[in-house]
């Protein structure tokens, strides 16, 4: 493998690794802050994929699509939260795990009813449909890089809001001990309500970005899902940290064995987390 195919694969673990944090991290969030194991997760990235096939073609403009998706991710995070997530607060995981399991089949039932179960794509926007050249016979596309870049912006936001403003203060504090955080006043159950719908609205916003990328096909959340549990397991449960580190250890191992080893690329990812856990029982950045 010559340096410049080596730099194409590593870019695109990069980005790959990127976009599994932006979902990963909202797993983590919510699982860390509220305890609220959400295996319909992946039903969120699904659903903000569809979002973005949906309204592009109703609107023509990719940017309003994705804002009008994002929006209404985000209400949808809400009314589930408040609807069923709610009562699950004071239950044990294997409630969270039976709701959540439900969740994956309602969504995929109404995705089935509402949009068919044919392969759909989404047109790369018209000012990022180009690509920046490498060598004189490689190109990388302008896309991905917009993608890259829009995930570090919001890790960068994310990291900042956590640790430098109040209401990470407080996210912080209900993630330690949320019967002390409601004895000093907070409204516990409205801080987890927008800790949820912002897990949500981020799962949706790396199905919005990656609609571009990949075939919109029914099941699409399921697959990523699991490359999630991975991430978070290797990054340590409930560490944004550790879900930005093990995204990309995961995106960059999971590039390159495609490439370098076909075989047993599938494998390669778990292989991965069974050395993480090895070394470290808990993940890297355990709290």
């Amino acid at each position: 493998m010559d340096i410049t195919l080596f730099l194409f694969q590593l870019m695109n673990g990069v980005q790959y690794g990127l976009l599994l944090f932006l979902i990963a991290s909202g797993l983590t969030l919510v699982f860390g802050v509220m305890g609220i194991l959400n295996l319909a997760h992946g039903s969120m990235y699904m659903v903000g994929a569809y979002l973005a096939w949906y309204f592009t073609n109703s609107t023509g403009s990719f940017g309003m699509a994705a804002v009008i998706s994002a929006i209404i991710a985000l209400l949808l995070g809400i009314l589930i939260e408040r609807t069923l997530i709610i009562r699950l607060y004071r239950r044990n995981h294997l409630d969270q795990v039976l709701l959540t399991i439900g969740l994956i089949f309602v969504f995929n039932a109404l995705q089935s009813l509402l949009w068919g179960n044919d392969p759909l794509g989404v047109a790369v926007p018209a000012w990022l449909d180009g690509a920046i050249p490498l060598t004189d016979m490689i190109e990388y596309p302008v896309y991905r890089l917009f993608v890259s870049g829009l995930c570090i912006l919001i890790a960068i936001g994310m990291y900042l809001t956590i640790n430098r403003t109040r209401l990470g203060m407080l996210i912080r504090a209900g993630e330690s001990n949320r019967d002390m955080v409601e004895c000093l006043g907070v409204d516990i159950n409205r801080l987890y309500t927008l800790v949820f719908a912002a897990g949500v609205a981020l799962a949706a916003i790396a199905g919005i970005v990656s609609a571009p990328m990949v075939s919109v096909v029914p099941g699409m959340g399921e697959h990523v899902l699991i490359s999630c549990f991975v991430v978070v397991v290797i990054g340590g449960m409930g560490s944004i940290k550790g879900a930005f580190v093990g995204a990309l250890m995961v995106g960059i191992v999971d590039t390159f064995s495609s490439i370098m080893l076909p075989q047993i690329s599938s494998m390669m990812i778990y292989i991965l987390m069974a050395v993480v856990l090895l070394i470290r029982p808990k993940g890297l950045f355990a709290n």
